[in-house]
């Protein structure tokens, strides 16, 4: 991608300043922007983020904190939300506060659409706990635009029943020792594991683990980066991991639903989000309780393996009259109060690696947590949606798990990324 931004600060001088001008306000309440005193904040909630009751919670007691200020929360929908998004940025009446997708941001940022958050990020909101997978897709040209709001990601869901009978008495640290244990859980009717060949969001994690990535930015330009010995050995442990189960080398994990075959009662683990063992328990009552959860493991029993974070960053539209209140209400809502609230409400990892034993007790959550230490989030650049759009890593997937040459699909695989990434093209 040709860089049609000439200004590119690098990220750590940018926080450098930050903190440098924090020195020079009278206090924390004064922030930079305009807006009178008191007002409207209109703040947009995505679909299944957060209960009616967090909601009503939390627009109480911020009001009651806040008595010049008054909260207008509304939920949208998943579906189309990208366009109405795109319009709302531009609208002098729009949202001041809104969740968007972490992988979301830079898209916004790079349309002109987003406040620069940098100043309260590193003042206010203890940016060195934020966890990466949120943090890193927020920031972009050397400021901080998004704020980690809640995160999400994959765990081993497996079943204990089928871990006892191989004689399996605690879920393995490392990568080899995970290896192992599902070489001897494949065994006769049981599947080792069940694992798509297309899911891509878990193999990246292997590649991050090897030292490797997807895409690269140099000197302005985004490349494919699948071809590189660090990202193919990533590969070559999916490839090992998938054979020790019947899962399609050409389909992603919902063709079919992998909880619908996990509850079949024949498959020893899945690589799926916690929530998923409602799904499992729905369709199989008898599993209940006979579920459990690690994380990935990692190459080394120090470190779980590297995941894709998803989840939620707050931004605040640029030019909004109400851009004081604004920051005040993601300052609540990332603060260590609502944080804790949110993850115990609806079973997400807070926004910081030191709260995370707020969810402790919840055994999935608490394995998510463990991962979300080592998450990263896909290439920042603002075409990335591109890629996804018709991804080629599904295809490469697909193409080495039949008997194609790693390398050489690797490389056609990085050109079609590279393509895709070319801000400059058709």
């Amino acid at each position: 991608m040709t860089d049609v931004n000439p200004r590119r600060p690098r990220i750590a001088l940018s926080l450098t300043l930050a903190l440098a001008s924090t020195a020079l306000l009278p206090g924390c309440g004064v922030l930079p922007g305009g807006g009178d005193d008191g007002g409207t904040v209109k703040v947009w909630l995505m679909r299944g983020s957060a209960s009616d009751a967090f909601m009503k919670r939390f627009e109480e007691d911020f009001e009651k904190r806040h008595g010049d200020l008054d909260l207008d929360i509304s939920v949208q929908e998943w579906t189309g939300i990208g366009e109405k998004v795109e319009a709302a940025l531009k609208d002098d009446d729009g949202p001041d506060v809104i969740e968007v997708g972490n992988t979301q941001v830079a898209q916004y940022v790079d349309q002109g659409g987003l406040e620069d958050l940098t100043l309260e990020s590193a003042r206010d909101l203890g940016m060195e706990d934020w966890l990466p997978g949120l943090a890193e897709p927020g920031r972009y040209d050397g400021g901080q635009y998004g704020v980690p709001w809640y995160a999400a990601n994959r765990v081993v869901i497996y079943n204990k029943d089928l871990f006892g009978e191989a004689g399996i008495e605690q879920p393995p640290k490392t990568r080899q020792q995970w290896l192992a244990d599902t070489r001897r859980l494949d065994s006769g009717a049981t599947q080792g594991i069940y694992l798509a060949g297309q899911d891509w969001y878990t193999l990246a994690g292997f590649i991050w683990d090897e030292g490797g990535d997807l895409a690269k930015e140099k000197a302005g330009t985004w490349q494919g980066v699948l071809d590189t010995p660090a990202a193919l050995r990533g590969m070559d442990f999916y490839q090992q991991l998938q054979a020790l189960g019947d899962g399609p080398p050409d389909a992603d994990e919902e063709h079919p639903p992998q909880a619908e075959v996990f509850a079949k009662g024949d498959v020893a683990q899945i690589i799926a989000v916690p929530g998923t063992a409602r799904a499992i328990e729905e369709e199989n009552p008898k599993l209940k309780g006979k579920l459990g959860y690690f994380p990935i493991p990692g190459k080394t029993a120090g470190k779980p393996g590297a995941v894709f974070t998803g989840g939620s960053d707050l931004v605040v539209r640029d030019g909004t009259d109400e851009r004081k209140g604004a920051v005040e209400v993601v300052k609540a809502l990332a603060g260590e109060k609502w944080q804790k609230d949110l993850a115990r409400t609806m079973d997400y990892v807070p926004n910081k690696t030191t709260l995370a034993s707020a969810v402790s007790g919840e055994a999935g959550v608490a394995a998510m947590a463990a991962g979300a230490a080592r998450g990263r989030a896909t290439p920042t650049s603002p075409q990335w949606a591109e890629v996804e759009a018709d991804n080629p890593i599904k295809a490469y997937m697909s193409k080495v798990l039949g008997g194609g040459d790693p390398a050489r699909e690797a490389k056609a695989a990085s050109g079609r990324i590279t393509k895709a990434l070319d801000a400059t093209g058709p």
